[in-house]
């Protein structure tokens, strides 16, 4: 059972972390190299809320919404 236990964290520690490993001491050497991954996120993040803005605007534009408060019929 120990076995186990050890072969789960040979797996953990060696193989799955080790591009945060990375991360770590590239952070020693240059902070925006770490935040690299951080920034890609937030640029995918921003794009889609652009993105989701404008459908909700084009929806909103063609009447297709059903802003009545009956819409769902738990409200009414």
């Amino acid at each position: 059972m120990k076995a186990l236990f050890e072969g789960i964290q040979f797996l953990f520690e060696n193989i799955l972390l080790l591009p945060y490993n990375f991360l770590r001491s590239l952070e020693l050497e240059c902070w925006s190299g770490a935040n690299l991954v951080n920034w890609i996120f937030m640029i995918v993040c921003a794009a889609a809320i652009v993105y989701w803005v404008k459908q909700l605007k084009s929806h909103k534009d063609n009447n297709e919404e059903n802003q009545d408060t009956t819409a769902h019929s738990f409200l009414s």
